[in-house]
């Protein structure tokens, strides 16, 4: 027949769990006993549990008081003395014996069902310590192992080998992980799904470069150089507004570093997402042209009330605040807060043109290249040019042709 130790070994197991205190262990193990005592003996007062959590050990000893023989009234908690001296002999009314309960005793069912009863009290512990630890990590960064890859999403498990999620929607489109690759990514939020902890993870999230720029300059670790706003397109561009509150500290230095060896391992880390750092300052005017770089000359007129601005550029700086797609202009929106529109601003004194990148939205840019092949980089320069040597020269369709040349003139007309 198994003995005590053979039935306390399946217990063993528990002092192996992770991030479980040791009162708590102890605690939970005296309430899991206490309980099956209570079922046996109908109360749990006089008894004692010593628990080794070093071993996975326990021990159940009973108290009863001495009383004279059939005189017991309940056996739980009174033992005649003609039983108490078979213990030890010198015994006496009125005196406690202690007697070990040994676990067989309740039964191999109840012992089984006591050790479920403790593994799903431990998971519980489990999942309360692991959403309380990652719901005060928010907004940190952790590096963990691509354990497996799904279509929608990607499990990562942390150095203690606790299950993280990196959803697909918070990747950066060009991330591309298989099984057993370090990543790097930030909590962004811990919800509870199914009474489970669910830690999600985000590489697209504003704060991941907020936090990759902390670890990256001790400037802004040290509070020195705040950032006061941020604005990502993940993994094609961001722009950035510091603030120095030293006056001999050059902010946008110091994120770059020298030669560019700060920025350049956040950029590598976000698979070459291009990084504009600019200057913050209150002056709004003067904030929204820093946020439209590269370009450079215009005038800023905002409507405060609508929280909008409407920007005046030279016809060769409009492309450069909207930029490839509409991207920087995008971009300068959400860092400023204000709706930026952009206008042309013409010199009366110079013949108004237009250059043939800014149709991309309505021109397919391999057209716009067949054209500047030929020598046309401006609206006038195509429309100077007679259709039909516009075809001979471009080997375009007629269609096409004319499709270019009715775009091109509704732009003059307006």
């Amino acid at each position: 027949m198994p003995s005590n130790i053979d039935l306390i070994e399946s217990f063993a197991q528990f002092k192996e769990f992770k991030n479980i205190d040791r009162p708590t262990m102890m605690r939970v193990l005296d309430d899991v006993f206490r309980t099956l005592l209570r079922k046996k003996y109908g109360s749990d007062e006089n008894f004692d549990i010593i628990v080794n959590t070093e071993k996975g050990d326990l021990e159940i000893w009973r108290r009863r008081e001495i009383v004279a023989d059939r005189e017991v009234t309940d056996s739980n908690k009174e033992i005649e003395l003609s039983q108490a001296v078979l213990i030890e002999d010198d015994y006496e009314i009125g005196e406690e014996v202690y007697e070990e309960i040994k676990l067989l005793t309740f039964g191999r069912r109840a012992i089984l069902a006591a050790r479920q009863t403790l593994i799903s009290r431990i998971l519980e512990l489990e999942k309360d310590d692991l959403y309380r630890k990652y719901s005060e990590r928010v907004g940190e960064i952790i590096s963990g192992e691509v354990y497996q890859v799904w279509k929608r999403e990607m499990l990562v498990l942390d150095d203690d080998g606790s299950e993280l999620i990196l959803p697909k929607t918070e990747q950066i489109p060009s991330d591309y992980y298989k099984k057993g690759d370090p990543v790097k990514a930030v909590v962004k939020k811990v919800e509870m799904r199914n009474n489970t902890p669910r830690i999600i993870l985000s590489r697209t999230a504003n704060i991941f470069l907020s936090k990759l720029l902390e670890l990256e300059v001790p400037e802004i670790f040290d509070g020195l150089i705040s950032i006061k706003s941020i604005a990502r397109e993940p993994g094609d561009r961001a722009k950035v507004a510091v603030e120095s509150f030293d006056d001999r500290i050059d902010p946008i230095g110091a994120c770059v570093g020298m030669k560019g060896s700060r920025i350049h391992g956040i950029v590598r880390e976000l698979r070459n997402e291009n990084i504009d750092i600019i200057n913050y300052t209150t002056n709004l005017p003067l904030y929204i042209q820093r946020a439209l770089t590269p370009a450079k000359q215009m005038n800023v007129d905002l409507i405060a009330d609508e929280k909008r601005a409407e920007v005046y550029l030279t016809p060769e700086d409009v492309s450069k605040a909207i930029g490839k797609g509409g991207v920087n202009i995008r971009l300068a929106s959400k860092l400023t807060g204000f709706n930026i529109d952009v206008y042309r601003q013409i010199n009366e004194e110079e013949e108004y043109d237009i250059e043939l990148d800014e149709f991309e939205d309505e021109i397919d840019r391999w057209i716009i290249d067949e054209l500047k092949n030929i020598g046309c980089d401006t609206a006038k320069n195509v429309l100077e040019i007679d259709r039909n040597d516009l075809v001979r020269r471009t080997d375009l369709e007629e269609e096409t042709i004319d499709e270019i040349i009715r775009i091109l003139k509704t732009e003059f007309e307006d």
